[in-house]
């Protein structure tokens, strides 16, 4: 396995409790060639985060949402690698979904600062501020996505994030600006 992967590894364990490399009997050193036993598990902390402490019976478990425990989870990680960039966009994702509008705004923001040639970042931070009702912001960032590169301007057109500037004249305008280009 890659071992840039060990503090996504390293997360999963400390968020969710469990082990399963543990549970299966093996674990195995991601430094060393797959499936070899670790001889010496020193390398990861020793302590769990605060957050962590109290592992879920099944029963919890069973009884969260998928989206519950998507934003349980990931923001699990990203207490622990919070530059994680995949991580972060699904859990931007995952907060406007669950209407946590201002966190959903927060993690967009944040990825913008991580990689702001991400017109996929910028679009979905322009979705952010129309649906907090900030329409000049949004129009200004939805542009930038634009220039940036997103071009589905179809799904533009239906986005429901989107509603709140769908007849603003200027959406309209960034439309006939960028559509025929």
């Amino acid at each position: 396995m890659d071992p840039s992967l060990r503090p996504v590894v390293d997360a999963v364990i400390f968020t969710t409790g469990v082990d399963a490399r543990r549970s299966a009997g093996v674990l195995t050193d991601f430094s060393c060639c797959p499936g070899e036993v670790m001889a010496n598990s020193s390398n990861r902390p020793q302590q769990r985060p605060a957050s962590a402490s109290r592992v879920p019976t099944l029963a919890e478990l069973a009884e969260k949402s998928q989206l519950d425990f998507e934003l349980e989870f990931f923001g699990g990680i990203l207490e622990l690698v919070p530059d994680y960039v995949d991580v972060l966009r699904v859990h931007a994702s995952n907060l406007t979904l669950k209407g946590r509008y201002e966190e959903g705004m927060a993690a967009d923001q944040r990825l913008i600062q991580l990689r702001p040639k991400d017109y996929v970042a910028h679009y979905n931070l322009a979705c952010s501020y129309a649906l907090m009702n900030q329409p000049d912001e949004a129009i200004k960032t939805l542009r930038r996505a634009v220039e940036l590169g997103y071009r589905d301007f179809r799904y533009m057109k239906q986005d429901r994030d989107l509603e709140s500037i769908r007849r603003d004249p200027r959406f309209k305008q960034l439309l006939r600006e960028f559509e025929n280009r």
